[in-house]
């Protein structure tokens, strides 16, 4: 928790404010039973009205001054929480925007999600109350013991009994219920991960009728959870209770043991009732360090988790002086490149090598499980090889920054995924500063205005999260009119054909042509009649490269690719 209070360095001003106004607080509420002590040995019992009203005057003054003090240190409290925790998740977010899939993989997406939102607002709300509470406490505590044992050090010895047996309590329960809050957390982002399978898979679930399986499976989760929770609340419930109890036992202490002293002459009754107010000061002192020791354990806890995210060093990163590519422009070449996932046994790619040149098209194809989609994910660094080197420009694309090499990238993934807004949002997402013309001609080439015209605000209907409100092939569409307004040096297609009819995919790949004809093309495909035409076919089975060439030469040497041919081949001989 200490290594994440840097976040408050911008706020510290507030906090001086707190501790200022926090301070005028308690120092009211520590003088008000002094002056009631005054009222009723000099006031009422004498019978000096004028002293009652001067006195009473004041005390209104200086409640006033108290109520104050505590709106304005609530206030500047809540500014400081809020504040905090809108930078906490910032950082949060921006670092785990720099994650590559490795790092993604080791912490999963539901429990990043619950370490930025439920981990967060646990530190929020311990930051607002130790500002509160924290500060206000230690003041009432120290201040209660000074003004108690000014009044009467007889009556004081109470304490030696009463606070002992109160920090016991509060010591005891709470080192029981600490190891219970990490449970709780991590049974968070257990629900957090059910729940979100379910509403992603929704159509699945529905279509092989699973819906009481995955609710089974919910209410396992949810259930694990609340125990979890009601042993907690059950074992922290206990808490008040045993305080007050120890709270009302010295209060009747001190009043029994103060009623004695009175009947020897040793205290008057104005200090008796000004020493109750005190006592109680101090035990709700007690009782609000005990309500912080709650929360504190809890967001502990999420400290260490969210420490964990900002500490977690990403896999991939940038050369402290990244270099620049050569004159040419878009020469892609894999030499000797293996590859393997983080925890894998054996790698996914083995010794592959080629070239993609500007202007030719590279087809990748080959069996389920083969490599074809890694080879693409290597190309923009979402990992990096195990051995070998790809090449870019005659410059390896580990000595080039990130966003340079992403720059020279159109990437349309497998799995089209578009963003909530509209459709020209989603096309220029890529390039923020294409202008309409140049929205409208990369929906013509990808095929995709024709529908989008169809529809009743064109260009500006809105896009459903995920483009739910889409067909498979028309987010595929969008997908590629994304990366055709970015103009960029190398395109890569994975599999992004799959979704398109034959008589669409054959007018999008004629339209690409001319479009592209500048431009290096890397396209992974299951269909052969995607890649029959392209320059460069590379096929591949179990990681290794066992045929290159164009379709006609594959052919005839290529036993892998004269297999996957036969295997799409239409009743009138053509794949």
């Amino acid at each position: 928790m200490i290594r994440l209070m840097r976040f408050l360095k911008p706020y510290w001003m507030m906090v001086v404010g707190v501790i200022i106004f926090t301070f005028s607080n308690a120092f009211t509420q520590l003088y008000l039973p002094n002056l009631m002590g005054d009222i009723v040995d000099n006031g009422i019992i004498k019978g000096n009205i004028p002293y009652i009203f001067s006195v009473g005057f004041k005390m209104f003054i200086i409640s006033l001054l108290g109520a104050l003090s505590m709106i304005v240190s609530s206030y500047l409290s809540s500014r400081t929480a809020m504040g905090y925790g809108r930078d906490l998740r910032n950082a949060v977010f921006t670092k785990v925007e720099g994650y590559s899939p490795r790092e993604f993989n080791k912490v999963g997406t539901a429990s990043l999600i619950t370490r930025t939102t439920n981990d967060i607002n646990q530190m929020q709300q311990v930051t607002i109350m130790s500002l509160r509470m924290m500060v206000r406490a230690p003041l009432m505590f120290i201040g209660g013991l000074i003004m108690v044992f000014s009044k009467n050090r007889e009556l004081s010895k109470v304490f030696l009994i009463s606070a002992p047996i109160l920090i016991g309590t509060i010591t005891i329960i709470g080192s029981k219920g600490f190891p219970y809050f990490k449970i709780i957390q991590e049974k968070i982002d257990r629900v957090n991960q059910v729940l979100r399978e379910e509403l992603t898979g929704i159509r699945v679930i529905r279509a092989f009728n699973k819906e009481e399986y995955e609710g089974r499976r919910f209410n396992k989760a949810n259930k694990d959870l609340t125990d979890t929770s009601l042993k907690v609340v059950r074992l922290m419930s206990m808490m008040m209770p045993l305080l007050n109890m120890i709270l009302n036992f010295t209060i009747v202490a001190v009043i029994w043991y103060g009623s004695r002293l009175i009947d020897m002459g040793n205290l008057e009754i104005g200090d008796l009732m000004a020493f109750i107010q005190y006592v109680m000061q101090i035990m709700f002192s007690l009782i609000m360090v005990s309500i912080v020791f709650i929360v504190v354990p809890r967001a502990s806890v999420s400290a260490n988790r969210i420490n964990e995210v900002l500490d977690m060093e990403n896999n991939i990163v940038d050369l402290e002086y990244p270099k620049d590519g050569t004159s040419l422009r878009g020469i892609l070449e894999f030499k000797d490149v293996s590859f393997k996932y983080p925890g894998a046994e054996s790698p996914v790619l083995c010794n592959i090598s080629f070239v993609a040149k500007p202007g030719e098209t590279t087809a990748i194809i080959g069996g389920t499980g083969s490599g074809k989609s890694t080879i693409v994910n290597l190309i923009p660094r979402f990992y990096d090889v195990s051995n070998g080197a790809i090449l870019l420009d005659g410059v390896d694309i580990r000595d080039i920054s990130q966003e340079s090499l992403r720059k020279k990238i159109g990437f349309i993934s497998q799995r089209a995924m578009l963003f909530t807004g509209s459709i020209s949002d989603n096309i220029r997402f890529g390039t923020e500063d294409a202008t309409e013309e140049e929205i409208v001609h990369a929906a013509e080439i990808a095929q995709a205005k024709e529908f989008i015209d169809g529809l009743e605000q064109g260009f500006d209907s809105i896009v459903s999260q995920g483009g739910t409100n889409l067909s498979g092939g028309q987010k595929q569409r969008l997908s590629i009119a994304r990366a055709l307004a970015r103009k960029p040096e190398i395109f890569l297609f994975d599999d992004s054909f799959s979704a398109l009819d034959f008589k669409t995919d054959k007018r999008l790949r004629e339209a690409l042509e001319e479009e592209t004809k500048d431009s290096t093309i890397i396209i992974v495909a299951q269909r052969v009649s995607t890649i029959i035409d392209a320059d460069n076919i590379i096929v591949l089975d179990n990681g290794e490269v066992v045929g290159k060439g164009t379709h006609d030469e594959l052919l005839d040497r290529c036993s892998v690719y004269r297999e996957i041919v036969r295997s799409q081949i239409s009743g009138e001989g053509r794949p």
